[in-house]
């Protein structure tokens, strides 16, 4: 946080709103960009011939979430929750494209 900037504490209920838009605005680029390289990935396996389900893969994902989750102190079954949809959502466009 630089010195311009307000703690969270001392926005009134509206610069606190306006703080959540450009967070969610955030989360929704992030999640673009992760499925743009999702896409990549599928399109890398059709080229490859490989299987659309990799789950040790996954279980990588889940578990960095996992911890990714418990430094940031946030729910982790939140977190892996969110990324199990953006798994399954990226194996669903992988499995409709081939």
């Amino acid at each position: 946080m630089t010195q311009n900037e307000t703690r969270p504490e001392e926005m009134d209920l509206d610069e606190l709103r306006e703080e959540i838009e450009d967070i969610d605005r955030g989360i929704v680029e992030l999640i673009a960009r992760r499925t743009y390289v999702a896409d990549t990935v599928a399109q890398v396996k059709a080229e490859k011939d490989l299987p659309t389900t990799d789950e040790s893969q996954e279980e990588r994902v889940m578990e960095r979430a996992g911890k990714n989750a418990a430094h940031f102190e946030v729910d982790s079954n939140l977190v892996k929750a969110i990324f199990r949809l953006l798994i399954e959502m990226n194996k669903v466009e992988q499995r409709e494209s081939r």
